[in-house]
């Protein structure tokens, strides 16, 4: 998926899409310990997937902070 595709998804479609693609690298991985994988590439597909959704919902999580006034640094200063 590009980074475009997954910005136009909502956060429980992005949840979704990152379970899905969890659920693919663990397959993809089961198939190349058992040697019946076709094609190795998609095992960095799926990894870049998955490094993208989480990013893009890091990056939606420090927006939500930033607009409720916290920081992370704020929160670790009060602890």
């Amino acid at each position: 998926m590009k980074p475009a595709e997954i910005r136009a998804l909502s956060d429980t479609e992005l949840l979704n899409e990152l379970e899905n693609a969890s659920q693919r690298l663990f397959s993809l991985r089961f198939q190349r310990t058992t040697q019946h994988l076709e094609s190795p590439a998609e095992l960095g597909k799926t990894r870049r997937d998955i490094a993208r959704i989480r990013t893009i919902l890091a990056e939606r999580q420090r927006e939500i902070d930033a607009a409720a006034g916290e920081s992370p640094e704020n929160e670790e200063s009060q602890t």
